[in-house]
């Protein structure tokens, strides 16, 4: 496993990390089956958030015995109230078994009102710079999913980690990536991408292979999946949270370990991935609903 500085956090991170979603709805004694793997395979930041189903009280137990040794990063959703939040934080705590969290975020900001909303006085932000104050919280971050949107919230707010998908079809297909990129790393800020493994939308009565995932994930097809994971990991980022399931975490790190020294890709296999682009990609953004 690769590690990386986390931005100016200074955190060293994984290259390739664990979205808690993965252990939702498991039976506790697979969870921490899962997660004492990833940590044995080198994985050491773990991120996830109350909306994840049951993904935090799950998650908490099976981290426990490594919370000393990892990296935790936790979300609230952004259109909440300050009180609210502080709650979501609360119980954030208690269900992962920790006193503080390493990064704290702003979960998913979509559009200019909910990011109104979030840096109001009275909001989201507020309270989590006070936890901050209090020792709760070491970092602050947000995740977006539109350049539009994120290149807002760091104009307003000088945030420590920035959540963005880089992904190979995202970037060549909508142009989404580049300049968020470009505009965190003047100020160093950390930076987490998501979406790594996405192909796009799930389309209408297509086989889902009982994946959990709102987008479809690169798992029938195997040239495809390495092109793209290598392709977010080369960009300039610190590291990838895995998608939320098991078999896409464990095909990250079997891509990882299988090129973990010859990442970058040539100008062949870009022109590979440009091509997929019009055969396997189409639209991931907006999330449906």
């Amino acid at each position: 496993m690769k590690y990386r500085k986390l931005g100016r956090t200074g955190l060293e991170v994984s290259v390739y990390s664990f979205g808690g979603i993965v252990v939702m709805d498991h039976e506790q004694k697979r969870a921490n089956e899962i997660v004492s793997r990833a940590v044995e395979r080198g994985v050491n930041l773990f991120d996830v958030g109350p909306t994840y189903g049951n993904a935090e009280k799950i998650l908490g137990p099976a981290l426990e015995p490594y919370r000393k040794e990892v990296v935790l990063t936790c979300k609230t959703e952004p259109d909440q109230s300050k009180e609210e939040v502080r709650e979501d934080i609360e119980k954030s705590l208690r269900r992962l078994k920790t006193d503080y969290f390493d990064v704290y975020q702003l979960h998913e900001v979509t559009d200019r009102e909910t990011l109104n909303q979030a840096l109001a006085p009275g909001g989201a932000l507020e309270a989590i710079q006070e936890a901050q104050q209090e020792g709760l919280i070491n970092y602050i971050g947000f995740s977006a999913h539109t350049q539009e949107i994120a290149l807002e919230l760091m104009k307003k707010f000088d945030f420590d980690t920035v959540m963005f998908p880089i992904n190979w079809n995202y970037w060549f297909n909508e142009a989404q990536g580049q300049k968020v990129i470009a505009e965190a790393r003047k100020t160093n800020k950390g930076l987490l991408a998501i979406k790594a493994l996405a192909q796009r939308q799930w389309q209408e009565n297509e086989d889902r292979k009982d994946y959990i995932t709102w987008y479809k994930p690169v798992f029938d097809h195997n040239e495809l999946s390495e092109l793209a994971f290598r392709f977010t990991l080369t960009r300039d980022i610190d590291t990838a949270v895995s998608p939320g399931d098991v078999r896409m975490l464990n095909r990250g790190l079997d891509i990882l370990e299988k090129y973990e020294n010859n990442l970058e890709l040539t100008d062949s296999e870009i022109e590979k991935l440009k091509k997929y682009v019009k055969t396997h990609g189409g639209q991931l953004y907006p999330i449906p609903h």
